[in-house]
C-alpha cells in the first residue's frame, strides 16, 4: 500500500513543488495546486459533461425499459447494456471525475506529511540522516507518520540549535537552509496540524469553510449540473446534507492544509460547472421541454403521492407487527397485487366454507381490493416489496400459498426461523411453464398445484433431468377458467345474440407486443370490414406506458364508432365473453378466452418472451407453443394482409372450434369445475393433521 501511495504522491509533488517555488508561500502553493488539477482533468470533466448528457437524453427509454421488464431485472440489465451502447454511454467515464478526487487526496495528505521529500526534493539518506538526529533530540525512538514535520520542528525550536550545529550528515548545512526557509503558517494556521474539535481554536475554520463551500457547490450543482438537476428535491437535499456532513467529518481528520484544498476545490468546482456548461451546453441537446412533459406530474400530484407513500408505510409498520403478534398461525396466501385474488379464488371460498381455518391473505399492494372484502376469517395485510424480504425470512405459519416463482433463487427467501413451512405454489397460467418461467423457479417449493397433466409431466422430467428431489404434486386444475366460464354461461344468450360479430384485440404489455410492434397494419386489416372491433390494452401497458396508449388513441379515435371501440376501462370482463375472435400475441388471456367460452384466436407471432432459454432440454414441447394452431390461426408480423381472411374462416369455422376446444379442455385441465374443491382439501388435510 505505502508503495502504491508513493507512486500517487511523487508526480503529485512535482507539481505542489512548482506551486510552491512560484508562490513561496504553503497555502498559496495548496491553492494553486488546486487550480491546476482542476485544469489538468478539466478534458475529463469534459468527456463527463458529455457522457451525462448522453444519459438525459436515454432517460425515456430507460424508464420504458425498467417499467416494461421490472418483473425480469435480468432482461432489464440486457435491455439497459443495449441502450447504453446505442448512444455510446459510459457509467464508468460518469463516475470518473468523483474517483479522481480520492487517489488526489490520498496523494495530497502524503505530500503535506512529507514535504522534505515533496516540497524540498531532499534525498532519501539526507532526510534518513535528519531523522536519526531528531529521534536523538527528542529522546524517542521513533517519530510516526508526520516525522517530516517533526523535524521541521526540531529544526525551527531555538532550543535545539547546539545538537544541529554538531549534525554533519551529507548536504547538511543546505538541508537545514532549505528547512528553515519553509512557512506552514498561512492567514495565521499552521497547515500541517489536523484541527481539533476540542479546544476550539483557529483551525476550526477549516471544517467550518468545508462544509459552507460543499453547501455552495451543492447548491449549484442542484441547478446547473446536467444529472443532478434531474433528481427530486428530496434526492438533492438528502445529497447536499450528505456531502455538507462529509466535508465537515472529513477535515476534521486530515491535515488542514488538506482541508484548504477541499475548501477550494469545491470553490473551483462551481467555476468548473459553469465553464463545463460554456463548453458544452446541455440545452442544445436535450429537449427539456419533452421531458418536463414526460415526468412533471404537478406540484399537488406530488405532495398528494408523498402523502399517500408515508401513509402507506404506517399501515405497513403496523401490519409487519401485528403478523407476527399472531400465534399460531396456519395459513398464510400472499398476493403480488391486487388481481391476483382470482388464482386463489376458488380455493379460499372452499377452505372458508369447509373449515375454521383463518386466512392470513398477505398482499404487496395497499389497493388490493382484499380490503374491502368482509369476510372475518381473512385477515388481511400490506406488506410492500422491500419489506416482504425480512417478512418473509421471519414466516412462522405453517403452510404459505403464492403464484410467485424464484423462491429462494431471488430476493423472496424460504423461513429462516421454521423449516417445516410448507411452501405451495399456484399457477397463473393455465398451460406449460417450462418455458415461461425461469430456470429452477419452482425448485424450493414443496407442493404445485398442477393445472393439468402436462404440469405433471414438467415437473417428473426437470426432477428427472436435473436430479431434483419430489415434489408433492396435487392434481387441481385452473378456477380462473372455470369461472370464466360460469359467468360466460350466465348470461349466455346475451353474449351470442348480437348485431355484429365482435373481433377483440387483448395484446400483452411485454416488448413487441401487438401494439407496439404491428398495430398500424393491423387495424386496417380489420376496420369496417362488416364485424365490431374492439381495442383492448392489458391494463399494465396503459400504466407504463401511458404517453404511448394516449397517443394510439389520438392517432385512431376519428375510425372510432359503432364498428370500433377502443376500450380502457378494466372494470368489467363482457367485451371478453361476448367476443367471437380474440387476437392477442402471447398474452394468456387468450388461453383463458378460448378454453372458458369455447372460440378461436388469431394470435400474431410477435417477439416471444422466453424467461427460460434452457427449456428445449426436455423432452417436451411446452402447450403454449403447440396449442395455438390448434385453437386458432397463427400469422407472423409482416403477414397482415391476411388477417381478413382469417378473422373470417374463422368465423365460419365457429362450430369445428368449439368441438376442438372443448377436446382440448377436456384432456389438458384437471378437474374441470372442481379445482377449489381439490385444492381446498389438500390444504385443509395438511393443515388438520395430515402432513
Amino acid at each position: 500500500m505505502d508503495f502504491i501511495i508513493s507512486l500517487i504522491a511523487y508526480p503529485l509533488g512535482w507539481i505542489m513543488r512548482l506551486c510552491y517555488s512560484l508562490t513561496q508561500n504553503y497555502g498559496a502553493a495548496i491553492i494553486l495546486f488546486t487550480l491546476l488539477t482542476k485544469i489538468i482533468l478539466l478534458p475529463i470533466g469534459l468527456a463527463a459533461q458529455k457522457n451525462s448528457v448522453k444519459l438525459v437524453k436515454l432517460k425515456p427509454r430507460l424508464d420504458e425499459a425498467k417499467a416494461r421488464f421490472q418483473d425480469d431485472k435480468e432482461r432489464m440489465a440486457e435491455e439497459q447494456i443495449k441502450i447504453y451502447e446505442s448512444e455510446k454511454y459510459s457509467p464508468a467515464l460518469g463516475c470518473l471525475p468523483l474517483f479522481l478526487q480520492i487517489p488526489i487526496v490520498i496523494g495530497l495528505v502524503n505530500v503535506i506529511y512529507n514535504p522534505l521529500t515533496h516540497l524540498l526534493g531532499l534525498d532519501a539518506g539526507v532526510i534518513d540522516a535528519l531523522l536519526a538526529k531528531t529521534t536523538e533530540i527528542l529522546h524517542t525512538d521513533g517519530l510516526g507518520a508526520a516525522a517530516h514535520i517533526k523535524i521541521i520542528e526540531a529544526v525551527a525550536n531555538p532550543a535545539h540549535l547546539p545538537q544541529w550545529q554538531t549534525f554533519y550528515g551529507g548536504g547538511a548545512l543546505d538541508a537545514l537552509k532549505k528547512i528553515h526557509g519553509l512557512r506552514f503558517v498561512f492567514l495565521g494556521l499552521d497547515l500541517t496540524q489536523t484541527p481539533p474539535l476540542l479546544p476550539a481554536g483557529r483551525l476550526l475554520a477549516i471544517p467550518i469553510l468545508a462544509g459552507l463551500s460543499a453547501f455552495a457547490l451543492c447548491i449549484a450543482q442542484n441547478k446547473a449540473n446536467v444529472l443532478q438537476r434531474e433528481q427530486s428535491a428530496t434526492s438533492q437535499w438528502l445529497m447536499t446534507v450528505f456531502l455538507v456532513g462529509f466535508s465537515w467529518y472529513f477535515t476534521f481528520a486530515v491535515p488542514a492544509g488538506v482541508g484548504l484544498y477541499w475548501i477550494f476545490s469545491n470553490l473551483f468546482g462551481i467555476a468548473q460547472l459553469h465553464i463545463l456548461n460554456a463548453l458544452y451546453d446541455p440545452y442544445k441537446y436535450i429537449d427539456y421541454g419533452a421531458l418536463k412533459t414526460r415526468t412533471d406530474g404537478g406540484g399537488e400530484k406530488d405532495a398528494s403521492m408523498a402523502r399517500k407513500k408515508k401513509e402507506n408505510k404506517m399501515r405497513e409498520n403496523v401490519d409487519y407487527k401485528r403478523f407476527f403478534a399472531t400465534e399460531n398461525k396456519r395459513l398464510v396466501f400472499y398476493s403480488e397485487k391486487s388481481g391476483f385474488y382470482k388464482y386463489f379464488e376458488n380455493v379460499i371460498e372452499y377452505i372458508l366454507r369447509n373449515s375454521d381455518i383463518v386466512i392470513h391473505y398477505v398482499t404487496s399492494d395497499p389497493d388490493d381490493a382484499i380490503f374491502r372484502k368482509n369476510e372475518p376469517k381473512i385477515i388481511p395485510y400490506y406488506i410492500g416489496d422491500l419489506k416482504l424480504i425480512p417478512f418473509m425470512m421471519k414466516m412462522d405459519a405453517d403452510m404459505v400459498v403464492m403464484t410467485m416463482p424464484d423462491l429462494e433463487r431471488l430476493q423472496i427467501k424460504r423461513s429462516r426461523v421454521r423449516k417445516d413451512v410448507e411452501y405451495v405454489y399456484m399457477f397463473h397460467g393455465p398451460l406449460s411453464y417450462i418455458n415461461t418461467i425461469r430456470h429452477g423457479a419452482l425448485d424450493h417449493y414443496d407442493t404445485i398445484f398442477c393445472t393439468g397433466k402436462f404440469h405433471v409431466l414438467e415437473a417428473r422430467e426437470s426432477e428427472k433431468f436435473y436430479n431434483l428431489p419430489a415434489k408433492r404434486l396435487v392434481e387441481c386444475g385452473y378456477g380462473v377458467v372455470e369461472n370464466m366460464r360460469e359467468r360466460y354461461l350466465a348470461n349466455y344468450e346475451a353474449y351470442n345474440n348480437k348485431p355484429m360479430k365482435r373481433v377483440l384485440i387483448a395484446p400483452s404489455w411485454y416488448h413487441d407486443n401487438i401494439l407496439d410492434s404491428c398495430l398500424d397494419g393491423l387495424l386496417p386489416a380489420l376496420l369496417h370490414k362488416g364485424w365490431q372491433v374492439i381495442l383492448r390494452p392489458h391494463p399494465e401497458y396503459i400504466k407504463r406506458f401511458g404517453e404511448k396508449w394516449d397517443a394510439i388513441t389520438a392517432k385512431y379515435k376519428e375510425e372510432t364508432g359503432e364498428d370500433f371501440i377502443i376500450e380502457a376501462d378494466f372494470s368489467s370482463n363482457e367485451t371478453v365473453y361476448s367476443a367471437d375472435v380474440l387476437i392477442s400475441d402471447w398474452s394468456w388471456i387468450a388461453y383463458e378466452f378460448s378454453l372458458a367460452v369455447e372460440k378461436p384466436v388469431l394470435f400474431i407471432n410477435t417477439e416471444r418472451k422466453t424467461p427460460n432459454p434452457y427449456y428445449d432440454k426436455l423432452p417436451l414441447r411446452p402447450l403454449n407453443l403447440t396449442l395455438r394452431s390448434e385453437i386458432g390461426v397463427q400469422l407472423e408480423k409482416n403477414e397482415m394482409e391476411k388477417v381478413e381472411r382469417a378473422v373470417k374462416d374463422m368465423l365460419s369455422e365457429a362450430s369445428g372450434y368449439t368441438e376442438k376446444i372443448k377436446k382440448i379442455r377436456e384432456e389438458y385441465l384437471f378437474n374441470f369445475g372442481k379445482s377449489g374443491e381439490i385444492g381446498g382439501k389438500y390444504i385443509i388435510g395438511r393443515l388438520q393433521g395430515d402432513r
